[in-house]
């Protein structure tokens, strides 16, 4: 299998001694779990080479097997089609640019928030001193003025949006997973897929577009059936990163394989 699926094999391999060492080997606050995820630009921990990082860290068992399952069933699919140069561009490029309209669609959402606090008459400088507080309610307490407290706790909503934002920890290799499941639906549309929990297989060309939906009203309305702390816009953003690279690659595809793609 290494010698057949050489960048596979070796993504999954990092994929999971990285997540060992961090989950289960080092202390809890190793150099790992501190510098490796994702942070917000604002943020003092953020640092550029996390678009690239967070995508071999996982929150849990189940997150690595999800995302090393998807990658190994279409992604080995991918490498024998492209071979193993074309195929690790397109899955750091796919999670790349997911990590970064995902930031992008986080920043615009904490710029207009943060702009609403300070048209009411709360200084940037108090958010961010709350906003970098372990404690923010004991932060509020002690050197906020009363006046300002009250205007928080009026709009306690959205600080906590603005909270959630800055201290958010990226995690995972979806976007780059949602590129590779896009780019596998466009070269073999008619492919049956099926989800555990929906055994019947369905074709990827209805299969893809449904599941994009599901994370599209997700990420608007917050509810998800796959649980709390997911990325959906990482996901849509992976998907759409995957679909523009297959437009742009799509005149260099094998004879054998063109058949099969969409007629975009």
């Amino acid at each position: 299998m290494w010698k057949q699926l050489p960048a596979t094999v070796s993504v999954i391999g990092l994929n999971v001694l990285i997540f060992l060492l961090a989950a289960q080997i080092l202390p809890p606050e190793n150099v790992l779990v501190t510098t490796l995820p994702l942070y917000f630009p604002k943020n003092d921990n953020f640092g550029i080479w996390q678009f690239v990082t967070h995508m071999f860290m996982h929150g849990s068992t189940t997150h690595l097997f999800m995302n090393m399952f998807g990658l190994f069933s279409f992604g080995s699919i991918l490498e024998r089609i492209w071979g193993v140069k074309r195929f690790l561009i397109f899955y750091f490029v796919a999670g790349i640019g997911a990590a970064i309209l995902y930031t992008l669609i986080h920043y615009v959402e904490f710029q207009s928030t943060s702009s609403m606090f300070e048209r009411n008459g709360i200084p940037a400088s108090t958010l961010n001193q709350i906003l970098q507080a372990e404690n923010p309610e004991g932060v509020m307490m002690q050197s906020i003025p009363v006046e300002t407290i009250q205007l928080l706790k009026e709009n306690i909503a959205p600080l906590r949006k603005l909270y959630n934002i800055f201290n958010l920890r990226m995690v995972g290799a979806s976007g780059a997973i949602y590129g590779v499941l896009t780019a596998f639906g466009l070269l073999f549309p008619n492919a049956k897929l099926s989800l555990i929990f929906l055994p019947v297989p369905i074709a990827a060309k209805f299969f893809i577009p449904a599941l994009l939906l599901l994370d599209f009203f997700s990420g608007i309305t917050g509810f998800s059936i796959f649980g709390g702390g997911i990325a959906h816009f990482a996901h849509l953003g992976g998907a759409l990163i995957g679909f523009l690279l297959m437009v742009l690659w799509r005149k260099d595809v094998k004879p054998e394989v063109q058949p099969l793609l969409y007629d975009l």
